[in-house]
């Protein structure tokens, strides 16, 4: 029998709730971690070492526990999937991160499942009542951060924070239709593929590390690698097995509060009211069609569940 076949014990109230807290706050300091990383690590550069190291160390760990490695279609598809899932969301994230705050990068980051919706309903999946009143309030918070944020003041950020939930979104919605190993192989092969990706993007465009990396732009490297990639993911599969999807898949109207919070409390980022207001109305979008999905027991989470852009 192998490791993703084995029989999950029984979830207990204490470990669901480390299990939320994980997601939660690991995925939510993702952001701010990129930023201080980003000192010292060019955004591509920075993209693939996280994505190689992670990759890397659960691929060979997975295999260790017996997990069935992909097959050469599937790592075909887990080449092009990392396009979306990997380069064009947390690659331009972090590249974004160069000229936009950790908390704004949150924020934009946050409307990806409107952008799901929208592929969905394009690939023949129609919205329901409900979930057209989440999409039309989320794409108001869209607007309303475009137009009228902090984010707006930046070219490369808002084009950048405009693709990176887009991609992932497509990817995602993509993913549900592909042969792909199981969920935690797939994450692995993902990240692998990806740091291809990003060490390709990092030679186009000229990245180099001049200097000897600080130790605090390092460790937020290594943070982004284990919490981030490693814990944060493990915690968000076991959610998906113990409980309801819509529980499991509430990091994506949490991770931006408590980005922001992160980027506001320990780098002092600062946040106008338009900021702020723009998030809650996104984050009142995405609730709206989460609950609707949930009672209309339609899939919420991709059939290959990838962490968040960050």
């Amino acid at each position: 029998m192998n490791a993703s076949s084995m029989p999950l014990p029984a979830a207990r109230g204490l470990a669901v709730a480390l299990a939320l807290a994980s997601v939660y706050v690991l995925w939510g300091s993702t952001y701010l971690a990129i930023r201080y990383a980003l000192e010292s690590y060019p955004p591509f550069l920075l993209g693939a070492f996280r994505m190689a190291t992670a990759g890397a160390l659960m691929y060979a760990v997975l295999r260790l526990r017996g997990a069935t490695p992909p097959t050469s279609r599937q790592w075909r598809t887990l080449v092009v999937l990392s396009i979306f899932m990997v380069l064009l969301s947390n690659g331009l994230v972090n590249l974004a991160e160069t000229e936009v705050g950790s908390g704004m990068a949150a924020i934009a980051v946050a409307s990806m499942p409107l952008f799901a919706g929208v592929f969905a309903m394009l690939r023949g999946r129609h919205p329901t009542g409900s979930e057209w009143i989440g999409l039309v309030v989320g794409f108001a918070g869209v607007a309303w951060l475009n137009a009228g944020s902090n984010l707006s003041a930046s070219t490369l950020g808002l084009v950048c924070l405009t693709i990176a939930p887009i991609a992932w979104a497509w990817g995602s919605i993509w993913s549900r239709d592909q042969d792909l190993p199981a969920p935690f192989m797939s994450a692995a092969g993902q990240m692998i593929a990806g740091s291809g990706w990003m060490l390709l993007a990092a030679l186009v465009a000229g990245e180099r590390i001049t200097a000897m990396p600080t130790l605090q732009a390092t460790a937020a490297l290594m943070w982004l690698v284990v919490a981030g990639s490693i814990f944060g993911f493990t915690a968000y599969i076991w959610l998906l097995h113990h409980v309801r999807p819509a529980l499991a898949t509430s990091y994506a109207y949490v991770n931006p509060p408590i980005a922001v919070l992160f980027g506001a409390v320990i780098a002092g980022e600062v946040f106008t009211a338009s900021d702020l207001g723009a998030m809650a109305v996104i984050l009142a979008g995405v609730a709206i069609i989460t609950v609707a999905k949930a009672r209309r027991g339609r899939p919420i989470v991709p059939a290959t569940p990838s962490e968040p852009p960050a």
